[in-house]
């Protein structure tokens, strides 16, 4: 039977993931929704990121004392409430406006790290200076270093505690859902612009206050009043650099103090690399699908690679993470903790930041409730023997030898 999705406005009445969707969906605009949702060419890799979570299957225990539940780990020595954290999405204001601030908020709320994205439309100063927040940058290696060095800089004056470099976009993926609402670049068809009026709502807090968003973390990339929409694409289609390297990882190495995570690692051969060029954490990433398609999940090579780094690079992975239980299952194989991209961006497209902190909140209350259910009490205790299946039991159990 077809389960029906809350069809409502409240969002403190979604009860989990998809019916945030399903109301980011009908609030966005067309073209806003599908940059959000969209995946590379025929989208296979975009719909094996979920599937992935369907053939690990669970074997709990009983009888086991778990009135007392902890959800807490810790992320470089520093302690995080979950093993998640928000992990940086690009073009947010075009999902409400500062919208990565109010996902900054939710994620310092809930007592979880913040990444924000090269391609942000808040500056990371203003992030920074959120009380409590313990914030991250993702950084693109552009072919203009100068724009790399100069933002390191500021991480630096910031003492923020990690860059996160993302290296699976040298080359930009064919996302043809999103050109197929314009009909030239960057100017929406007739169908799309009549789509945008007929979300007045959105056109409110979108448009109005500020007009259409600009990045704010491209700086000397841009030349000056192109911070725009169209002259940022322009200068970043340009930039992408297909020659990117480990030796680019070593220059940025030598440059950053700091915590190095790599993002986009997804080949076993890779990570012994990680390791001879010091990084200190890799995030196994098919960029949400937008990339290659017919890529692996992350899912699918994380034990392979945990095995080969567990306990002297943090591993983090990403992709298509909507349930409590898909979190923990990633922590059976041996994840140090999830970035959450679309999970998030729903919540906040959904309700802004309270939108984003109830997403959040659904999935935090889902892998508590799961965690006791498996008959355990701490994040520790989640071991090999609670998965059912061989092949990945055996997989799990690869990494603790």
């Amino acid at each position: 039977m077809q389960r029906r999705l809350y069809p409502g406005r409240d969002f403190r009445r979604a009860q989990n993931i998809d019916e945030l969707r399903e109301m980011a969906r009908r609030r966005l605009p067309n073209f806003s929704f599908e940059y959000v949702e969209g995946g590379a060419d025929d989208e296979v890799t975009l719909r094996r990121n979920r599937s992935v979570f369907e053939g690990i299957t669970l074997q709990p225990r009983t009888l086991v004392d778990v009135g007392q539940r902890d959800l807490g780990c810790h992320f470089f020595d520093r302690p995080s409430s979950m093993p998640c954290l928000i992990g940086p999405t690009g073009f947010n204001g075009l999902l409400t406006d500062r919208g990565d601030w109010h996902l900054a908020q939710a994620a310092t709320r809930a007592g979880i790290p913040f990444v924000l994205s090269n391609a942000s439309t808040v500056a990371i100063e203003e992030i920074a200076a959120i009380d409590g927040v313990r914030a991250w940058m993702q950084i693109y290696l552009y072919r203009t270093r100068q724009h790399v060095a100069d933002l390191v800089a500021r991480c630096k004056a910031l003492e923020l505690e990690a860059i996160v470099v993302t290296t699976d976009s040298a080359i930009l993926g064919n996302r043809e859902w999103d050109r197929r609402n314009y009909r030239r670049p960057l100017k929406l068809d007739l169908r799309n612009t009549l789509d945008v009026a007929a979300h007045p709502g959105w056109v409110w807090d979108v448009l109005v206050p500020h007009g259409v968003p600009r990045f704010k973390n491209l700086g000397n990339l841009l030349k000056p009043g192109q911070d725009s929409v169209k002259g940022a694409a322009s200068a970043i289609g340009q930039e992408l650099d297909a020659t990117l390297s480990w030796q680019d990882i070593a220059w940025l190495r030598d440059l950053w103090p700091g915590k190095l995570i790599v993002k986009g690692l997804m080949h076993p051969d890779d990570a012994p690399q990680a390791l001879k060029y010091g990084v200190d954490g890799v995030v196994l990433s098919n960029h949400g699908g937008r990339q290659l398609d017919g890529a692996v999940s992350a899912m699918e090579v994380l034990p392979l690679i945990a095995r080969q780094l567990k306990g002297r690079v943090s591993v983090f992975l990403d992709g298509g993470f909507r349930r409590g239980t898909d979190i923990l299952k990633a922590r059976l194989l041996g994840a140090d903790g999830v970035f959450l991209g679309r999970a998030g961006l729903y919540g906040l497209a959904a309700g802004k930041g309270p939108g984003a902190s109830h997403a959040i909140e659904i999935l935090r209350s889902e892998m508590d409730r799961s965690l006791g259910l498996l008959g355990c009490s701490s994040l520790e205790e989640l071991t090999p023997d609670l998965i059912h299946d061989p092949v990945w039991r055996g997989l799990a159990e690869a990494i603790r030898r």
